[in-house]
């Protein structure tokens, strides 16, 4: 297969009844469903017991000057009172989780609360409603990070937000 004719399926879609603005400030507290597709329903077996899994998806809802950005300002900082805009750096878009990206794909860690047929009922998902799923992998020790580094950038700006009012 040739790279610039890459085809992705995807494996099943997002179901929520959560509003856009929800799920952009509180998808932490949310549920939503993940229906995984007849043909890969198969593919579910084995995943019940696992406490959290990985969701890889389309973001599908980017607007084209969106995709394709190399880099920007970490939003999610903003969320640290006393933070503005303007005080973020511009940064490579590797060095953020922002879902402007060269290729819109989206990964987020959920909890598994359970599974029911070919529906996976998740808390923590950031995706919209009708998102595409393209992959779905269990959260396994492999995956844990016991010593990690945080750059020091992102590291002054929570700490210059955490000492304001």
């Amino acid at each position: 297969m040739n790279e610039s004719n890459l085809i992705l399926r995807p494996v099943g879609i997002v179901k929520t009844i959560a509003s856009d603005n929800d799920i952009r400030e509180r998808y932490s507290e949310l549920e939503s469903t993940i229906e995984v597709f007849p043909e890969f329903a198969e593919a579910l077996e084995g995943i019940d017991g696992f406490s959290h899994i990985f969701v890889l998806s389309y973001l599908n809802r980017l607007a084209v000057d969106q995709i394709g950005v190399l880099k920007v300002r970490p939003r999610k900082l903003l969320k640290a009172p006393g933070l503005k805009l303007e005080e973020l750096p511009l940064v490579g878009v590797f060095a953020t989780p922002s879902p402007y990206r060269p290729n819109p794909i989206g990964l987020s860690l959920v909890t598994l609360v359970f599974r029911d047929e070919n529906q996976l009922v998740v808390r923590g998902l950031d995706c919209f409603n009708l998102t595409p799923v393209l992959d779905i992998k269990p959260y396994t020790d492999d995956y844990r990070a016991d010593e990690y580094g945080i750059a020091a950038w992102y590291r002054r700006l929570m700490d210059e937000a955490k000492g304001r009012p």
